[in-house]
């Protein structure tokens, strides 16, 4: 089963849609397998220059279906979804954080700082080994750990609530 080699479901998923994508003229963004309550989920997270459509989600949705079924990387029923990584897209792979090297993002932090804060937010000037280094406006950086981490998202405005600057 293409699902069990190193990497697992995501990986050997990721591999199957990204040439479906690309014929479609978009992109892979990112793939997880996860568990929600009883269900589990396969999301597809598609994107291209200008933004996706739901057109482009069904398109996809509908390319990539037969091959999963050939495939079978995953022994139990699935709900397939195939959407768009948004606004406030997650940033996950180096080649993400290479990408938006310069934007506004919200760092989701695993545990509290001492001073009780779980949200950063500042401009990405870096990214070392799952390590965030984060700009503020005064111009000072603060290197966030990988191990301290819950999430990194492009940021908005409206976006996170309690964030503070670092």
């Amino acid at each position: 089963m293409a699902g069990s080699k190193k990497g697992g479901v995501a990986a050997a998923v990721w591999e199957l849609a990204q040439p479906y994508a690309e014929k479609l003229g978009l992109s892979v963004w990112d793939v997880r397998y996860v568990r929600e309550g009883g269900s589990r989920f396969l999301r597809i997270y598609i994107d291209r220059p200008g933004g996706v459509g739901i057109d482009d989600c069904e398109k996809m949705s509908r390319a990539v279906s037969g091959p999963l079924d050939r495939l079978d990387p995953i022994a139990e029923s699935y709900c397939l979804e195939v959407s768009s990584p948004g606004v406030n897209r997650e940033l996950t792979r180096p080649a993400h954080f290479a990408r938006y090297r310069g934007a506004q993002v919200a760092v989701r932090l695993i545990r509290p700082l001492p001073d009780g804060r779980r949200n950063l937010h500042g401009r990405l000037a870096g990214f070392a080994d799952g390590d965030v280094i984060l700009a503020g406006e005064s111009g000072q950086t603060r290197t966030v750990l990988r191990k301290d981490i819950a999430s990194v998202r492009l940021r908005e405005d409206d976006f996170v609530e309690e964030t503070e600057e670092t």
